[in-house]
């Protein structure tokens, strides 16, 4: 029935065994201080290195990019030698893994930006939401952000540019950019955050300046197909919202394929955070028609509508949040028809120890 999934898969340059991939997942485990992986990192990546390719925790590219506590990052040394290990175990196990770049924009705090500093955004324009600063500690409303001057953009291009050489340097396989979830490359194309009167805001065109700007960045360092991109066209996650979605997501998906990356991770969430409605499916259909290239879904899949999907040739292959943080060997559970799954405690998602991190029980 899941025949679908456990094709082989060109991606980039890559050669993958099936179509079942790890999402990014914030995990908040990074060893204090410095934000750097370490050895309960190395083993929660070397328990799933039977994805196919795995896409890394988002990862800070800069001090001033993070948003929430015990997040890691990719800019220092330290960063780059725990990643390494973490790239070295996977690897030695037959998986792919691309570090997730991340710049949170305007979610985040002053307790966690150097010097104390307001957290940047496209426009000064607060969400309706909170983050954590420390961990067990509740969350804290996200403030009112500065918004960035046009000459500050080019410098956060460069912080990207640097963790993308970092990723060489740590031996990951790629990068995905992430442009989704209401964080800095979001924020920028959307129109209920950015609300610039210069090059970077009003028209489609200019609100996608900044995001291909650092996509370009990217493949510079490391070429199309070791970049990849995830974008959430609908999700109203961190307060987000624009007039017109199908527009300007079509239209970036569109510069992304002309640009020929590795491939496009679609977040098929709605607006309210479950399932899309009739509107928000035309929505993220356009925007996958838009993209000519390797699809990736994301978002309210079980194993038989994954393998539905990929077998109608709406996507390539699709990538589990929740079901790999509690089924670390997920691909071998779905290829043998396993139905019972273990399931996932929220509780542990974010921050602690080994708890709900790296004790779920495999099949064998």
């Amino acid at each position: 029935m899941n025949d679908a999934l456990f094709q082989p898969l060109r991606i980039g340059p890559y050669d993958l065994p099936h179509r079942v991939l790890m999402a990014p997942l914030t995990r908040s485990r990074a060893q204090q201080p410095g934000d750097a992986p370490w050895d309960l990192n190395v083993e929660y990546y070397r328990q799933r290195s039977s994805a196919s390719l795995i896409l890394t925790e988002a990862t800070q590219v800069s001090p001033r990019g993070k948003g929430y506590a015990n997040t890691p990052g990719i800019y220092s040394d330290e960063q780059v030698a725990g990643w390494k290990r973490v790239t070295e175990v996977v690897h030695a196990n037959g998986g792919r893994i691309f570090a997730q770049l991340w710049h949170v924009g305007r979610i985040s705090h002053p307790a966690l930006q150097p010097d104390g500093e307001l957290p940047v955004a496209p426009s000064s324009i607060r969400p309706n939401g909170q983050t954590y600063i420390e961990i067990g500690k509740g969350r804290v409303d996200i403030p009112t952000p500065r918004a960035l001057a046009a000459d500050e953009l080019p410098g956060i291009v460069e912080d990207y540019r640097r963790a993308a050489r970092n990723a060489l340097r740590a031996g990951f396989d790629g990068v995905q950019l992430h442009g989704a979830n209401g964080y800095l490359i979001d924020q920028f194309l959307r129109n209920g955050s950015n609300q610039r009167n210069d090059e970077y805001g009003g028209s489609v065109e200019n609100r996608m300046r900044f995001p291909l700007a650092v996509v370009d960045a990217l493949i510079e360092e490391l070429g199309p197909e070791r970049v990849a991109v995830r974008v959430s066209p609908v999700s109203g996650y961190n307060d987000m919202q624009d007039s017109d979605p199908g527009t300007v997501f079509a239209a970036f998906a569109a510069e992304l394929s002309r640009r020929r990356i590795a491939f496009l991770e679609i977040v098929r969430m709605g607006a309210a955070g479950g399932p899309l409605s009739a509107e928000e499916e035309a929505v993220v259909q356009r925007v996958e028609e838009a993209f000519d290239g390797v699809l990736v879904a994301n978002g309210h899949f079980d194993a038989d509508s994954a393998a539905a999907f990929v077998a109608a040739g709406r996507a390539d292959a699709v990538s589990f949040g929740r079901m790999f943080i509690a089924n670390p060997d997920l691909p071998e559970r779905i290829r043998n028809g396993v139905r019972e799954l273990n399931e996932p405690q929220p509780k542990q998602f974010y921050g602690g120890g080994p708890e709900g991190y790296v004790d779920y029980p495999t099949i064998h």
